[in-house]
Formats: structure tokens, sequence, C-alpha cells
């Protein structure tokens, strides 16, 4: 069974599939992967009921993520299933769930499980799990580690056994654990995902996360999950345009900053190295522009994340609990937040006047470049090694890492192939705060152009013809009528050199009237959250310089607003002005124009 998103979606629409036998399908797969250490409570059939009855109760059209299944990193709380940051003192069951999470389901998404992790979200290996659940396995090579502190969430989508999950990141735990199991990891601008609900490691930095199979994936997850959360003191507003819906594959040359080759860093792995220099070369067969940049702002501004007085923050987030159950915490994390005791408040003032200079001065950097690329992290090592020098080694995982939420960056990390030990291993696209879509429309490109199989699991990449963004040469355009393929009006697109892209649905949001005059006769789509239903539509690709003219032929009292389709975008389309319909005849229950022409 195929569990990306795309493929997910089509299946339950088809009735080929339902969420019951998805969540059967699951249960069996999970069961081979006990020794990866993935879960840390994996819900159980009457857990899930549920959640199966409101989906029985509902359809693949009215819910953008109908069925989906996912992971939650267990620093993040789900209503009625206990939480503990992977230390089992600490555990508590919240009566709510996070706010991104429920967003998540009231989209229709269903969370099979809460996943391991590098406890209290202190590390980048995944082998900082006490017992009873203990180091989590790496998807391809159960002996090297899988990366953390997200590491659950991270495996979970590799062997496919959800869709994508939610991790967090405060020093790189949602980008080193995408690199060495083959996925994609969102780590978005800061405050754009809600962290209500979340226990802090750092409050200032920290920054829920997604890993998913492809960009397209991890787009719809960040449609439904980048809402505006009024309770998070951190939350900021997404700008319009870095919403979803201007996502896509941007054409054209590019410019893209590497750092300066004795700035790079991979620890002794000559395959990472090699690795490195053939994506580069690929990002300039794609039409990339390469730029070296000096790196050595971004690295001197990694090492005050836990050299510097951050790592107090750490302690603050558990103090009291650190007070009463000191011997709870591993060693390892004794030892790193055990170190912000003697910080002085004016160590933290001094800190934040180097990192300010730091920020000024990458900010200034990265504005020359549509975005940095580097190794998402020099090497990756075994689970034995790690255990043998547990910080110097995590250390050399965040060189690449650990400055992103210090500097308000935001990044995607992407495969790109596959070391000589057979692991896989990535690049990281780094921009300014509120780029996430850029990234992703990029990294997009980048899977377009390597073709990579996704995850341990294998599922092969599919290059698709969704809707283009504004970075494109072209407009996407819903049409609803005469402008329909084959219809009266469509020569105004063809003329133009506009191409069909796809025929779906809009959102079960709108309802549809039979204009009066004509011909050519006209439909009016008018939105209505209460009492709408999905509409048969078409999105064309309409060439920029021609979209003025079109537009300027549209009569009244139809226009171009945004439309939004049965899988959550919004894009530009026709739309009816209200009072038209006074003197229409309603058609919805046909389900589309092109079915009324023909019962005319």
């Amino acid at each position: 069974m195929n569990l990306t998103i795309s493929k997910l979606l089509a299946a339950y629409r088809e009735g080929s599939v339902t969420p019951r036998a998805v969540v059967d399908y699951i249960h069996q797969q999970s069961s081979q992967y006990d020794a990866h250490n993935i879960w840390i409570h994996r819900l159980t059939l009457d857990e899930l009921q549920p959640y199966l009855d409101r989906l029985e109760a509902s359809s693949p059209n009215e819910l953008p993520l109908y069925g989906i299944p996912f992971a939650i990193k267990d620093n993040i709380d789900l209503a009625g299933i206990p939480t503990t940051a992977a230390c089992v003192e600490y555990t508590y069951t919240p009566n709510e769930s996070a706010f991104v999470v429920q967003q998540l389901i009231d989209a229709g998404a269903i969370p099979i499980g809460k996943t391991n992790m590098d406890q209290f979200a202190t590390g980048l290996v995944g082998t900082r799990s006490p017992e009873p659940w203990g180091p989590c396995h790496n998807a391809f090579n159960s002996d090297y580690i899988s990366g953390g502190s997200s590491s659950g969430s991270a495996v979970a989508v590799s062997l496919g056994l959800v869709s994508f999950s939610l991790g967090t990141d405060t020093a790189g735990s949602g980008r080193v654990p995408a690199a060495f199991n083959n996925l994609i990891g969102v780590k978005p601008s800061r405050g754009l995902l809600s962290a209500r609900g979340v226990v802090p490691a750092c409050r200032t930095l920290d920054c829920v996360t997604i890993f998913a199979f492809n960009p397209d994936d991890a787009n719809q997850v960040m449609a439904v999950a980048a809402s505006y959360d009024e309770g998070d003191d951190y939350a900021r507003h997404n700008p319009f345009d870095n919403l979803p819906r201007h996502y896509g594959t941007p054409k054209g040359p590019f410019t893209f900053g590497v750092p300066a080759g004795d700035q790079l860093e991979f620890f002794g792995n000559h395959s990472a190295r090699h690795l490195f220099t053939d994506a580069v070369e690929e990002l300039k067969a794609m039409g990339g522009i390469a730029k070296e940049i000096d790196f050595e702002p971004f690295i001197s501004a990694a090492k005050l994340l836990y050299q510097g007085p951050w790592v107090a923050e750490r302690y603050a987030a558990i103090e009291g609990f650190i007070k009463q159950q000191p011997t709870a915490l591993l060693p390892v994390i004794n030892t790193i937040i055990g170190g912000a005791e003697p910080l002085r408040a004016s160590d933290a003032f001094k800190a934040e006047y180097r990192m300010q200079h730091y920020r000024k001065i990458t900010a200034d950097i990265l504005a020359e470049v549509d975005f940095l690329v580097t190794p998402t992290a020099g090497t990756i090592y075994t689970i034995d090694e790690v255990n043998a020098d547990p910080i110097q080694l995590n250390s050399n995982l965040g060189y690449y890492t650990n400055y992103m939420n210090l500097l308000d960056c935001a990044s995607v990390a992407v495969p790109a192939g596959f070391l000589d030990n057979g692991l896989p291993w990535g690049i990281t696209l780094v921009s300014s705060a509120f780029s996430d879509n850029k990234l992703l429309s990029y990294a997009k490109r980048w899977q377009q152009h390597l073709c990579l199989a996704q995850g341990k699991v294998g599922y092969p990449f599919e290059s698709d013809s969704k809707p283009s963004n504004l970075l494109n040469d072209s407009i996407p355009v819903i049409v609803c009528g005469a402008h329909l393929s084959g219809l009266a009006l469509n020569w105004q697109l063809t003329e133009r050199g506009a191409t069909l892209l796809e025929a779906t649905t809009s959102s079960p949001n709108y309802r549809l009237y039979a204009l009066a005059g004509g011909p050519p006769y006209r439909p009016g789509m008018i939105r209505d959250d209460a009492n709408g239903a999905a509409i048969e539509i078409e999105i064309w690709s309409v060439p920029k310089e021609q979209f003025g003219s079109f537009v300027a032929q549209i009569p009244a009292p139809l226009g171009i607003g945004k439309v939004e389709t049965a899988d959550g975008r919004w894009l530009p389309g026709f739309i009816c002005e209200s009072h038209a319909i006074g003197y229409a005849k309603e058609i919805t229950d046909l389900g589309g124009w092109r079915k009324y022409i023909e019962s005319m």
C-alpha cells in the first residue's frame, strides 16, 4: 500500500481502500519493526475508533487530509494519550491536543501514535532514550543512528508506517533525521506552526517540523498545520507571499550560496564530501548559478547554542522537574542542561549582542542568493560510536544545523543520494524567515531532477503537473463553465497557449447556478460553507503575458477571485457576484456545468 498523501487520497476517492483498512495495514506492518524502537505509545484500535467513526460519517471530498495517518513526536500533546518527552518520571496525560495536532485531526488526519525521541529533545542522535524504549534505529541499517531528537517520527515515515509525521527542531532535530532516513524535512520559520502543547526545549527557538516523502505531501500538510494560533505567544502571521497556495515548481535560472571549501566539514567522511560536490554540480545542471559565501558567521552563531547561554533556556523549561527528580534525566542530558546553572543574566545579554551582529551579516548574505545549500549533516555514525563519545559526535552533527533558529532562518532538508555504506544522505536548502514555500518549491524541482525513491519503503517518485506558483511564467486558473475542455469558450484559453493541468473538483463549499442570458450560456459559482457541494472544475495554466487579456474578456457578474480545490489549494478562478443568483437557476445537485449542458 502506497501511503504518500496523493496516492492515498486518490485511493479513498476511488473507493478502493478505507481508513479502517489503512489502520489495520499499519498495525500489521508495525509489528515487523518492533526492534527499531519507533513508538513510545502506538494507539490501540479502541483508541483509534473515535477517529475512524468520524471519518466514516464524512467523505474524502470534505476533508483535505481525510484518512491520512500521521505520527507525533512524544513531546507534542495528543489528548488522552500520555506525553513523556522520553522520560518516564515526567509523564502526564493532556486533556487537549497541541494546537497543530488538532488542526491536522480536524482536517481528517489519523494519529497513529507517539514516537520515540532523544530525552527532552536534547540531541541529534536518537540514542538518548532510556528504557523501556531504548535507542531508535536507522530505517536502512539498525547498527546506525536514526538522527534525533525526532528519531521515531522520521523512521515511522521512512518505513511506510505513516504518511507524514510531526517532529520538533531547536538545533536540527527536524532535519538530521530526514537526511539519515531518505525523507523531506521541513523546518518552518519560527512561529509559523504553533508550539502550544509542545514540551519546550528553548521556547524562543522551538519549531514544530514535518517529515514527508516528498515536497507535495509536505506542502499539503503545511497548508493545514500553518494556521495562526492566538494562544501561542511566539506565533507569527504568515505573509501572503509565503502561503501554501504559492507552492509550485520554479523555472528558469537561480542563484545558490555554497560555503567556501575550507569551511566545509565532513569529519573524515570522504563519501559525504563527494556527494556534496555532486549535489552542487546537479544544482548547476538544473540552471543554478553557484556563489561562494563566507560561512563563518553561521558557524559562530551555531557555537553559541550550546557553548553560550541559550542552554539556560533548556534548564528553565524543566527547572522544577530537575530540582524534584534530578536522577530522572539521562547522565548526558543532565550534563548538557545542568551546565546552565552557573550562567548569569549578563552572559545572556552579551551573547545576544553577538548574535544580533551575526543575524545582520547572515541576512545580507542570504539576500544575495535564492537559497544557501549545505550538507544536512557532515557524516553519520553507528550507535556504538555515539555511545562511546556522545557529546562530541552529537556536536559534529550540529555543524550545519545549530545556527538555524538563532538566525531566524527557514530550511528544507532533501535527499541527495547514498553514501558508500548504503545509507542515505542529504542536503539542506536555507533562506531567511518566511521563505518556506519558496524553499519547498525548489525542493520539488530538486526531487523532480533526481527522481530518487522515497524513504526506506522505496515509493517511486512520480513527477506531476500540479499548477505552478508565482515563481513560474504562468498562472493557474480554475474554470467551471463554458471554458471547460470542449465547451463553447475553451478556445479563449487555447488560443493564448494555455494548457490543461488537471480535472478535479472544488472543495465541498460551493453552489452552482445557470445564469440568465446567452448564448454562450454561463454558470456562476458562489461559495457557501454551510450548504455547498463539490463542483467539477478544470485547472488551466495561462501564460502570464496572456492573463490580462483573458481576464478583460470576462463579463459581469463574473470575475476572477480565489477558489478552493478539493485538496485544499486556493487558486485563481471564476467566481460570481452574489446578486446575480436572484435571476438564476440553481444546478448544484448536478455537480457541474458539463452535466447541465448535457441535460438541456
